[in-house]
């Protein structure tokens, strides 16, 4: 049952923090499903480098994972209509919505109630927008206040996308759509910056042994492009271009590592804008 007033619970935290284990422990005690608010791990054949961790949801139903082949350039626009659908069949069947994720960018389309419009490519734009240093993106990105393509700015091909995005909605108008969530209950959990690095750094580790390299040379096989890879960031990122020979095994590591860790503090920036947004976080000690 959800708390008085609210039609949505919302568990987010920065990667590594625990908040799928969380999540579960809270569907177990209020009946509930959990949707995903991730945008890599609704790829198939993308587990172990997007920590999809299915085990952990044991006998807990799960929405908007594996629901696209990789290689599919899957965007918010999309996923926002997915989570409606899905959010929609939870409160029909008289269960308990619960969204965790990561991807802030995510987690506000599905909250917030904006109609995201599918932004056609504008190839003027991007050429426009390729002649500024990534700085100047960045902070022209970080300006704009409605939602686009991107959680992250591990690429510039991601970056200028969100920003094509960004800029074509300040001329049209946003609407909120037809069943998203009113109210939610945000729930972020709390783990200290020495703490998140420690256990970002473990869990890579174990990705490694558990064949994360593996997993990517097996979409490679596939017939995925390195340039494919390259555009999910992070994990396929780096072990790509270990693959391919642009980095040795250990530099591949260390790359790694270092980037995860600024991902992770980007997440904690974006949500700290949420709450100066005007959003309410609970923010709760987990170590579960």
């Amino acid at each position: 049952m959800l708390p008085d007033g609210y039609d949505l619970i919302c568990i987010l935290g920065p990667t590594a923090s625990g908040k799928t284990r969380y999540a579960v422990r809270l569907a177990r005690e209020l009946d509930g499903e959990i949707l995903s608010g991730d945008s890599r791990q609704v790829y198939r054949g993308m587990d172990i480098g997007t920590g999809k961790d299915l085990s952990e949801y044991g006998e807990i139903p799960y929405h908007l994972i594996d629901i696209v082949e990789a290689g599919t350039k899957y965007n918010i626009f999309q996923y926002q209509h997915d989570f409606e659908r899905a959010y929609r069949d939870i409160v029909e069947r008289g269960k308990t919505p619960i969204l965790c994720g990561g991807s802030g960018l995510y987690i506000e389309a599905a909250t917030c109630g904006y109609h995201l419009p599918d932004v056609p490519p504008d190839p003027a734009l991007r050429a426009e927008l390729e002649q500024y240093p990534t700085e100047e993106l960045i902070a022209r990105y970080e300006a704009l206040r409605t939602p686009h393509n991107t959680t992250d700015y591990d690429t510039r091909q991601r970056l200028i996308r969100a920003l094509e995005i960004a800029i074509y909605e300040e001329s049209h108008p946003v609407e909120r759509t037809a069943f998203l969530p009113r109210k939610t209950k945000y729930i972020g959990i709390d783990v200290s910056r020495d703490e998140r690095n420690a256990r970002i750094d473990r869990r890579l580790r174990a990705r490694l042994e558990e064949g994360l390299v593996q997993e990517v040379r097996g979409l490679l096989d596939r017939g995925l492009s390195p340039e494919d890879l390259l555009y999910y960031g992070l994990e396929y990122k780096f072990v790509t271009l270990y693959l391919t020979g642009a980095l040795s095994y250990d530099e591949m590591v260390l790359r790694l590592q270092t980037a995860i860790h600024q991902f992770a503090k980007r997440q904690m920036t974006w949500f700290r804008g949420m709450e100066r947004r005007g959003i309410t976080i609970e923010w709760v000690k987990w170590n579960g």
